[in-house]
């Protein structure tokens, strides 16, 4: 009998199908991996509702999927860093390891990388799937399958914290309290910032980052003008952050965030929104306020594993829904209706 590979594929816009696929062999420095856990990202939602994010577009089927975590099953006979039985995280993307970027260790800017699910590139959300031994990143026993699929998002937030050089008593002000602000919430806690201020257009994302470890939440009103809510941030802060990231990506955010940093500081830009926005960045320029990008991350899953593995952090508050495979579509409705929704979980097993 042939095994079951059932696995969810993005045909298009508002369709996702789930499918038997064949189950790839391993390639020479590859494992196959029984797939335990994958988490549904933003980016997966954008996917399915867009078909597109800027210049990657669904042109044709598209397995779903890169935030996981699975158990070894069998292995490529270069392999030698894992044993069949090994629980592993998986890096979802495998740059090509010879180009400058990759020589100087900024291999998240490789242009031949190979990341799962972004087009054309197939995702991990099926019941066996084959990764480069080298990105997977093997479990300590008492670090969950869970915790490991969540170590992609957690290591966009250790990415984002480096780049913006937090520290012991830094001051942070956080935009946005979905995912990645929260992620990037406790691995600046855990860097040593002494204040962290958090926002969101939403009550209970603010509740959940309480709860988490946030000195002081602030729910951004509309109707506030964007003097008002720079004065209230920097009210809440104790005076002007000097570390600011921007979880959100829309125009207004990324306004306040060059804003609300003190002169002199960083202001890092996580969050994707349109290609274009306007942005006061004379304001930035006389201030000397430093404005970084963050893509993805590289060289921070191991740093990622270490935070889970010595309890630093607790990223277990944040799945909020958990699904079973069979009920892929399901589980994309309930991420997609945002409802209370931090992180769905689907379970491949």
């Amino acid at each position: 009998m042939a095994q079951d590979n059932l696995t969810g594929i993005l045909y298009g816009i508002n369709d996702i199908r789930l499918e038997q696929t064949p189950i790839e062999e391993p390639g020479d420095n590859e494992v196959l991996i029984e797939m335990a856990c994958v988490g549904i990202c933003g980016s997966d939602v954008h996917y399915l509702v867009n078909g597109k994010i800027g210049d990657f577009v669904v042109r044709k089927p598209m397995i779903i999927g890169h935030e996981s975590a699975g158990v070894v099953s069998k292995l490529g006979k270069g392999v030698t860093n894992l044993k069949v039985g090994d629980r592993v995280a998986i890096e979802p993307g495998v740059p090509c390891r010879v180009c400058e970027f990759c020589k100087t260790g900024c291999y998240n800017l490789c242009k031949d990388i190979v990341f799962c699910a972004t087009p054309p590139v197939h995702g991990s959300l099926r019941r066996f799937y084959k990764h480069a031994a080298d990105f997977c990143f093997k479990l300590p026993d008492h670090v969950t399958l869970e915790e490991g699929a969540l170590m992609e998002p957690l290591s966009v937030g250790v990415h984002a914290c480096k780049r913006a050089n937090i520290s012991i008593g830094s001051t942070v002000l956080i935009l946005g309290a979905g995912p990645i602000g929260l992620v990037s919430l406790l691995v600046a806690k855990a860097m040593g910032a002494a204040k962290i201020v958090i926002t969101d257009l939403v009550q209970n994302r603010l509740d959940i980052a309480k709860k988490l470890g946030a000195d002081d939440t602030l729910l951004i009103s509309r109707n506030m003008s964007e003097a008002e809510t720079v004065a209230k941030i920097h009210q809440l802060c104790g005076g002007e952050p000097d570390k600011t990231i921007d979880a959100c990506g829309a125009q207004s955010s990324i306004r306040l965030a060059i804003l609300a940093t003190r002169s002199g500081g960083v202001t890092v830009l996580v969050g994707m929104g349109p290609a274009e926005v306007q942005v006061p960045l004379i304001n930035a320029l006389v201030r000397e306020v430093d404005i970084r990008g963050v893509f993805r991350y590289a060289n921070d899953y191991a740093d990622a594993l270490n935070l889970l593995s010595s309890q630093k952090i607790d990223v277990k508050p944040l799945i909020t829904h958990n699904y079973k495979l069979e009920d892929t579509v399901a589980a994309f409705e309930t991420a997609k209706s945002g409802q209370g929704v931090i992180k769905v979980m689907i379970h491949c097993k």
